[in-house]
């Protein structure tokens, strides 16, 4: 067992990789009584397209197959529903579906290991029969009716079709009624099978656990399983540049919202260091406290706090900046020029490097979101630690070269969501 040791926060951080290839990673919490798991597989919704390792056969799949076989997991052979038995426990329990992962948790202070015996039978015991996958896909049409209502989704999704023409991070990660209709119980055998192998899973586990009895009460729960081959994934070839620049659309809303994105070049080295450049960027020149918000806010443009982020795994890199305004084409103008023709300063660098700094270490005070964090960044080739020591790295020629490199006015673009007219 590897074991990695922070001494800056003095957090340690405990990794198991099994015989069988699953990843374990434990970040022990002795001082508190509640405990939470949450275990991933690298299938999201952009994974349709790919090799399966043992045949060698090349497989297509309808889109949101990821999202279906996440809903399909919870329904047992025997009838029970596995979500309401580990809410019966006293645990709360989810699962959720991104682009590039799926994941099934619960956090709770007691019943855990009754909790990790049910989430580890129905995890490795798929039941899926024409008649249960049948009965989900009005459940989930119903879904995908309701995002397609949803304002907020929409300006995302229109986003992401600005910035890309063919990659499958532009879907919806349910689908669409169409492509679930075509969504079969071979289909998602042929995924579970495929992804669901422990080689392309991760296990994280926070809380007053000691590591090795831990991983030990794992083993006893995971069936054998052969060691399996590389999952190929088949994606549409990189684009170097965006869709088109701007996509509006009119809904049910009071003020118009408005989302900006960036697309990366897609240069995944340093993503650690990048990601903080990038929030130090942000905070500096368009955040809260910023010349710009401040102007903006004060001359009725601006309804709030922007609100920005990035995302970014190996197929798909972007920033997206959104809020609301009566004027979005001239905020997206004073953006994108604030961004493109001013620099961070040494005060707004070290104050915003120190406040992130703060943020990100107080986030290990709580167990379910460093489990998830771990997991996510573990998704993506990161370990959760590394942020640390990049924080005392960084330096602000470095946030410079990032601006420099990622906020170019060709690679923006602008959604809009206008009021119904």
């Amino acid at each position: 067992m590897q074991k990695i040791q922070n001494d800056k926060i003095k957090e340690s951080v405990y990794i198991e990789t099994l015989d069988n290839g699953m990843k374990i990673i434990i970040i022990p919490k002795p001082n508190t009584n509640k405990k939470y798991i949450i275990w991933g597989t690298k299938f999201g919704s952009i994974d349709n397209h790919f090799i399966e390792p043992k045949t060698g056969k090349e497989i297509k799949v309808p889109d949101g197959v990821a999202h279906y076989l996440e809903h399909k997991m919870f329904e047992q052979e025997n009838g029970v529903d596995s979500l309401y038995k580990l809410m019966s426990l006293g645990l709360d329990a989810n699962a959720y579906t991104t682009n590039d992962h799926t994941a099934y948790l619960f956090g709770g202070t007691n019943n855990f290991y009754e909790g990790l015996d049910e989430l580890m039978d129905y995890v490795q015991h798929p039941y899926f029969t024409d008649q249960n996958v049948e009965k989900e896909r009005g459940i989930i049409g119903q879904e995908i009716g309701r995002y397609d209502d949803e304002p907020a989704w929409k300006l995302y999704i229109n986003l992401m079709d600005c910035l890309y023409k063919n990659n499958p991070v532009k879907l919806d990660i349910a689908g669409t009624v169409e492509s679930i209709s075509h969504i079969t119980k071979e289909v998602l055998y042929d995924c579970y099978n495929t992804f669901y192998h422990p080689s392309n899973m991760t296990m994280c586990i926070s809380g007053n656990f000691e590591p090795e009895k831990i991983v030990e009460e794992v083993k006893k729960r995971l069936l054998p399983k052969e060691k399996m081959g590389e999952i190929k994934r088949i994606y549409p070839e990189k684009e170097l540049t965006i869709n088109k620049k701007f996509k509006e659309q009119n809904m049910e809303v009071n003020i118009p919202l408005f989302m900006i994105g960036y697309r990366d070049v897609l240069d995944n080295e340093n993503n650690v260091m990048k990601q903080i450049a990038i929030e130090i960027i942000l905070n500096s020149l368009i955040g809260k406290s910023s010349k710009l918000y401040q102007n903006l806010y004060n001359e009725g443009l601006l309804m709030g706090p922007l609100d920005f982020y990035d995302e970014f795994a190996d197929e798909y890199s972007h920033v997206v900046i959104g809020g609301q305004s009566e004027n979005p084409e001239k905020i997206n103008e004073e953006i994108v020029n604030v961004l493109k023709t001013e620099k961070v300063s040494k005060e707004d660098f070290e104050r915003n490097k120190k406040a992130l700094y703060g943020e990100y270490v107080s986030e290990y005070d709580d167990v379910e979101t460093i489990g998830r964090m771990f997991l996510q960044d573990s998704m993506r080739g990161i370990n959760s630690l590394e942020f640390v020591d990049a924080f005392s790295k960084i330096t602000l020629d470095y946030v410079n070269k990032i601006q420099k490199e990622l906020f170019k006015e060709e690679m923006s673009a602008l959604s809009i969501i206008r009021k119904e007219k």
